[in-house]
């Protein structure tokens, strides 16, 4: 028997899809009329919280942010902060894991406080990685050098972990299973609209 499950790989390839493709052509353009990275943290951990919370399995964050990744290549080749992004995929990972899937998304007040910290780390993780090593040294002077843009991406983390979060919490406090990959879709879309 496969790891992933059909369910699982069509939740990591929506939430990988919806992530690349909103990072992709959004992120941009919020980009340069606020000049924050609020909205790359926001959809990615969003995502992350989202796909994980689908398979509870380890290597689903790594596995999104992985397929992400080729997708922001495909439409921005030029990109390659994205990569930030990519080892912050899979510090997420791991710390979901090592905090337990059953506290993440079955105890609501734990899980969303946790999952929110998470999400906090990784950014700050993604935006350290950003800075140190694809910014210039103007643009990172103008936020405090690496350590401020990473506390902005730390921004970022704390709203979308406040949005998967007690999404992923609520779903499941209502008794909503994780939903399969049909659901996920309308679910998706019921975000986005």
């Amino acid at each position: 028997m496969a790891y992933f499950s059909s369910r699982d790989i069509a939740a990591i390839a929506i939430c990988a899809a919806l992530w690349g493709v909103l990072n992709s052509t959004l992120s941009p353009f919020f980009f340069q009329v606020f000049h924050v990275p609020f909205l790359c943290d926001l959809i990615g951990f969003a995502s992350l919280i989202l796909a994980v919370w689908v398979t509870r399995k380890f290597g689903t964050a790594t596995a999104v942010g992985l397929i992400a990744t080729v997708i922001n290549f495909m439409f921005r080749p030029d990109a390659f902060f994205f990569l930030g992004f990519t080892v912050a995929s899979f510090v997420f990972d791991v710390l979901t894991r090592l905090l337990g899937y059953r506290n993440c998304f079955e105890r609501p007040a734990i899980g969303t406080v946790s999952l929110v910290l998470i999400s906090i780390f990784s950014a700050a993780v993604a935006g350290s990685i950003i800075g140190l090593f694809f910014m210039t040294a103007p643009a990172l002077a103008t936020w405090g050098g690496v350590l401020g843009w990473a506390a902005l991406h730390a921004v970022g983390g704390v709203i979308g972990g406040f949005i998967g979060a007690p999404l992923a919490t609520a779903l499941t406090k209502r008794g909503i299973p994780a939903p399969t990959s049909q659901r996920l879709m309308v679910l998706v879309y019921a975000i986005l609209a």
